[in-house]
């Protein structure tokens, strides 16, 4: 565990590294680019800053560090709207491979995931576009000591760059996790066309596709969930971020565009409008700085926590988005301007890993309710 003083150097070595690095002219580049990343920054994230093996355990090649560090690098990369396989490597695939208890595969790919040098996702959606990994209903097969997978996935996250695809499956023994490699024999990447061009998600097909099974066939269900719900604590981070950073913008313009021989930010409406964006933003940092904190600790109302602050975080990133757009008038709906693109994130984000609504039944769930 880090100290405070050591997490704010984090947060403000991230906020320099990203403000050099992953600038909206940075951004727009890489939305046209069939990559969807920088190699390059990447390099930079991995070899310089240590950012991918950050939570992985050392003996894994990682750093160490807790869930609550990780989740400053996801706030800071919502704010900045970073493109990147960093949430898919990271939070996807890291997590899917520490919660599968197989550790002979979180030794043979952790640590290359720690260095940077394999890029990695989780496929769990079908095309009913659940989260829910017992609802896989891709077929795997074993002949001998060989797995072999067929059927789809969707919205699989960066899958197009991946080195490794980490797929939910269905044996004849439940739900089972596997891993295929780049170039595996029957698996295709198409990358879809989505409202949020800043991450890329693909339909991924696997026809008789060799694979390798993680852990026991038929029990990777309950390791599966954990791992959605620490991915969905990431994403909360993430929104948080993008939330802040939407409210800082618009305060910004407030102070500067004049209506009326006034700024506008002098206006109560505005100013009124601000301090509800303000409330919800502070509450959903609770949530999701709470949720950071069960993933770190083992919380055993982790689950529950998870789904709490992605539901929230989900909700207030949208509407401080929406906000931002209304409150710049006229350019905010514009294709040059900034707000479009965090909309179009936080609108993405809101279904991604589950609809708010989904997260709420969950909770309910829990709750007994």
């Amino acid at each position: 565990m880090s100290t405070n003083d050591e997490r704010a150097e984090l947060r403000r070595t991230l906020r320099t590294f990203l403000g050099r690095h992953c600038t909206e002219a940075d951004l727009r580049r890489l939305m046209d680019d069939e990559r969807g990343y920088d190699p390059a920054v990447w390099s930079i994230m991995a070899g310089q800053l240590g950012l991918p093996g950050l939570a992985i355990p050392e003996e894994y090649g990682g750093i160490g560090f807790g869930y609550e560090e990780l989740c400053i690098v996801f706030e800071e990369m919502g704010a900045a709207l970073v493109a990147s396989p960093f949430f898919a490597t990271i939070a996807l695939a890291a997590n899917a491979l520490l919660e599968s208890g197989d550790r002979d595969a979180m030794g043979r790919y952790l640590p290359a995931i720690a260095s940077g040098d394999l890029l990695a996702t989780l496929a769990v959606s079908e095309e009913h576009g659940g989260w829910d990994a017992s609802e896989s209903e891709l077929f795997a097969d074993q002949r001998a000591d060989r797995w072999t997978l067929t059927g789809a996935k969707r919205f699989v996250v960066d899958a197009h760059v991946s080195d490794l695809i980490l797929v939910a499956g269905r044996s004849a023994d439940g739900i089972s996790l596997f891993a295929v490699e780049r170039g595996a024999p029957g698996c295709s990447v198409e990358v879809e066309l989505t409202m949020d061009l800043t991450r890329k998600l693909s339909r991924v097909r696997f026809d008789e596709t060799p694979a390798l099974l993680i852990g026991v066939s038929g029990e990777a269900a309950p390791g599966l969930r954990r791992a959605l719900r620490f991915a969905a604590v990431a994403l909360a981070a993430e929104q948080v971020g993008g939330a802040q950073h939407v409210l800082e913008m618009t305060v910004e313009y407030a102070k500067l565009r004049h209506q009326f021989g006034r700024a506008i930010g002098s206006f109560q409406a505005v100013q009124h409008r601000l301090a509800d964006v303000l409330v919800d933003i502070e509450a959903a940092k609770s949530a999701a700085y709470d949720a950071a904190r069960a993933v770190a600790e083992r919380d055993p109302d982790v689950e529950l926590t998870a789904s709490v602050a992605k539901a929230f975080c989900s909700q207030v990133y949208y509407r401080s988005a929406a906000a931002a757009i209304q409150l710049h008038g006229g350019i905010g709906f514009t294709w040059e301007h900034s707000a479009h693109l965090y909309f179009k994130r936080a609108k993405s984000s809101e279904f991604l890993l589950g609809s708010p609504h989904y997260h709420r039944d969950l909770v309910g769930r829990a709750l007994g309710i």
